[in-house]
């Protein structure tokens, strides 16, 4: 298969508004490639090569001499083989063989081949919706059900071996990826509520609260001696957290598969500020700060896989295996019981409450409504789609941020708003420092970022405005802090933003 194929598809995919139509062209590229073809393609097609970070900056990128060729003669083979070669070179001289390499690739390649190469390998185009859409590509192309591809990818965590395996091997094939120990899972997430009341009377009589705590996620995998710990975005922290291993080591069982909350606590027992939690997922080595887990999921015991079992199951096993360690909760509370139980929450320090349906099976990857999230404070997760410079106290930094909400049809982020209240002195500098390094254009006001950096948003609320293409704009937003937890796949979408508008207005 020619490379320009994937890149032609890709132009469909952006071009168009319609689902159905992205949906269209990717299964129709999956159907046409080869038995070698389909995991680079639909890596291609989704952002991330399957021969992951390629390690090389945006700077060496935009360095380099690119005479396009004339017409397409890539294959996806050549760049398969051009990226695994990349991937492969370290040590002494590695800078120049990597030129040369990219220099290779590049000259064979089209204007429009290159400006997709440039975007793949500098993460532009990991928009993450389009993992949604592909799976469904997947399904069409292979005859399989969309439900059956789902649960596949966030078992796997892979979806061009999903994708494989759906298209050489069958649908049935996609029914023999189980959690396997050692292999983080996609998390299953939780839906915002409008009110405590309102997530009470959606889910009903059977229910469990938790405290919603402000921490960090974390997955823990253990088989016999051997304990994992990853994040939420399943990037591996086990060597910088040694005293997370520790407590899984000694917990009463042969192997578990625990979802929970970590975070640093104060002397007095309450919690510290999200970037101090943070600062340890960026170490290598133990630092001085420790932080405290509480789990709140078991997803596998000794043996028994646990995924499709109901939350009041899961909760029995967690409560065996982890004793103190289990976030506080209450079970079936009266609406008083519950509305006390936020307050001692809120009091303590913490977010707000979860409110989980007992009944409910862990679905892994997915934001459903049987997990609702109650927090006093309107928030969303946004993506950082430019900054501008500042005027008076702060020229020279970078300041005003243009946000964007996800594109769950997998388009790029839609912008909903600008901000730059909250941003403190430490933060501008920051921004100035770091953005830069997310670059993809600038003019002489602003400067343009590949969207990869997400945001929290505090707001008033929401308000129809013609001035933003969602239709929508944020009212007095302002910025609570950044989530280096999470990626732009992890971002509220335009439809979550539209939910808030008072009364669900019609957007025209």
């Amino acid at each position: 298969m020619l490379f320009a194929d994937v890149v032609d598809a890709s132009a469909v995919v952006s071009a168009t508004r319609s689902r159905l139509e992205k949906v269209d062209a990717l299964a129709a590229v999956l159907r046409t490639a080869g038995e070698a073809e389909i995991r680079p393609v639909t890596g291609y097609l989704t952002g991330a090569p399957v021969q992951g970070r390629i390690g090389t900056g945006w700077r060496t990128l935009v360095q380099l001499e690119r005479h396009p060729a004339e017409s397409p003669t890539l294959t996806v083979a050549d760049v398969d083989s051009g990226l695994a070669e990349l991937a492969a070179t370290s040590g002494a001289g590695s800078q120049a063989r990597r030129a040369a390499l990219l220099t290779a690739l590049m000259i064979r390649a089209t204007a429009a081949e290159q400006d997709f190469l440039l975007r793949l390998l500098t993460g532009e185009l990991r928009q993450g919706a389009l993992e949604g859409v592909m799976l469904d590509a997947v399904a069409r192309a292979s005859g399989a059900r969309a439900e059956q591809v789902r649960r596949a990818f966030m078992l796997s965590g892979s979806l061009p071996d999903t994708a494989a395996t759906a298209l050489l091997v069958g649908p049935s094939a996609l029914g023999e990826f189980g959690l396997e120990l050692g292999r983080p899972l996609q998390p299953m997430l939780a839906s915002p509520a409008d009110s405590l009341d309102a997530a009470l009377e959606e889910l009903g009589p059977g229910l469990r609260l938790e405290y919603k705590l402000d921490g960090a996620r974390i997955q823990v995998h253990r088989n016999g001696d051997d304990v994992h710990v990853y994040t939420r975005t399943l990037r591996e922290i086990t060597t910088g957290v040694p005293e997370l291993v520790a407590l899984v080591h000694g917990l009463p069982c042969r192997s578990v598969v625990l979802d929970g909350e970590t975070l640093a606590l104060n002397d007095s027992g309450r919690p510290r500020p999200f970037q101090e939690t943070m600062s340890r997922f960026g170490a290598t080595t133990e630092r001085e700060l420790l932080l405290h887990p509480y789990f709140f999921d078991c997803l596998h015991l000794d043996g028994v896989d646990l995924l499709d079992a109901p939350l009041s199951e899961r909760a029995e096993a967690l409560r065996r295996v982890v004793g103190e360690h289990v976030i506080p909760g209450i079970v079936a509370p009266s609406g008083e019981q519950a509305a006390e139980f936020l307050r001692i929450s809120l009091a303590s320090g913490h977010e707000g409450v979860m409110v989980k349906k007992l009944d409910a099976p862990y679905a892994a990857g997915r934001r459903g409504r049987s997990w609702q999230k109650v927090k006093p404070v309107h928030t969303l997760d946004l993506v950082v789609l430019a900054a501008e410079w500042g005027h008076g106290r702060r020229s020279g930094l970078l300041s005003n941020l243009h946000l964007g909400a996800r594109d769950p049809d997998g388009g790029p982020p839609v912008m909903v708003g600008k901000t730059f209240k909250g941003l403190t002195d430490q933060l501008l500098a920051w921004q100035t420092s770091t953005f830069p390094e997310y670059e993809s254009r600038r003019t002489d006001w602003t400067v343009y970022l590949r969207p990869e950096l997400v945001v929290e948003i505090a707001l008033d609320g929401v308000q129809v405005s013609p001035r933003y293409p969602g239709g929508v704009a944020l009212r007095f937003a302002r910025v609570v802090r950044y989530r280096p937890d999470k990626t732009a796949a992890d971002a509220d979408t335009i439809e979550t933003v539209r939910k808030m508008l008072p009364g669900q207005a019609t957007i025209t």
